[in-house]
């Protein structure tokens, strides 16, 4: 993939596409040629399922704290299924802590005709009205993610891929789309730790097929890195 589509709005700096070209490119020929792709695979799952067990021991309380504060502030259950596609097809379940109302599909009908635009184009609004206070909390934050640990024990996610979609965005993909289902998706991945909101939804499928095209170990603890970087700065969440 040809770097210059990741600036076609500007807002993604030349220092991210930099660091894309060193590690997907340099990182990926020096540990293919360490790691073979099934190793790769088997390496992969074994760190998803220590570090996700760890991590969920570790953030029990906070997970949760978070689950009363959503009870309190809203009413509907705490954690939420969302259901996405996974490897190869597959129906994926995804756990989230809910961050919306609970009438939040019907009052897709009461969007204005700007706010219909942009969910068409982006699947998400700059400003959503049926994000709940928090909802806000927990999406700036990426906390509302914190039940997708389960997932990546589970094996439905890997810790690092590209973000799962819903049927209405895998359709955007054409004939990337094989290409695009043939990974285990991520709970972080090169668009999350890079741009997130910041960006078209078309650069965002050119970094997820990027991800695709040249996963490797050391490129996905370099993706980890940045993605705390993100969180902790809040860069591109919305």
């Amino acid at each position: 993939m040809d770097s210059t589509v990741l600036k076609e709005d500007g807002r993604i700096s030349e220092k991210v596409i930099s660091e894309m070209d060193v590690f997907a490119n340099s990182l990926a020929q020096k540990t293919k040629s360490v790691l073979s792709p099934s190793v790769y695979r088997a390496v992969k799952r074994g760190l998803d399922i220590v570090l996700s067990a760890f991590a969920i021991l570790v953030f029990f309380p906070l997970m949760l704290l978070i689950c009363l504060l959503i009870r309190i502030d809203s009413k509907g259950p705490a954690v939420y299924i969302h259901n996405r596609i996974g490897k190869n097809g597959c129906p994926l379940p995804l756990y989230k802590f809910r961050s919306m109302y609970i009438d939040a599909d019907s009052m897709i009908d009461r969007f204005t005709p700007a706010q219909k635009a942009e969910w068409e184009k982006n699947f998400k609004l700059d400003d959503d009205p049926r994000i709940t206070r928090m909802g806000r909390i927990l999406r700036r934050t990426s906390l509302d993610e914190l039940p997708q640990l389960f997932n990546i024990l589970l094996g439905d996610l890997s810790l690092v891929g590209p973000r799962p979609v819903v049927t209405a965005e895998l359709e955007r993909y054409g004939d990337n789309r094989d290409r695009f289902l043939s990974v285990t998706p991520g709970l972080t991945g090169f668009w999350q730790a890079y741009a997130r909101s910041n960006c078209t939804y078309e650069t965002r499928m050119d970094m997820e097929l990027y991800y695709v095209d040249n996963a490797n170990l050391l490129w996905d603890v370099q993706i980890v890195i940045a993605t705390f970087g993100a969180v902790f700065t809040g860069r591109g969440a919305k």
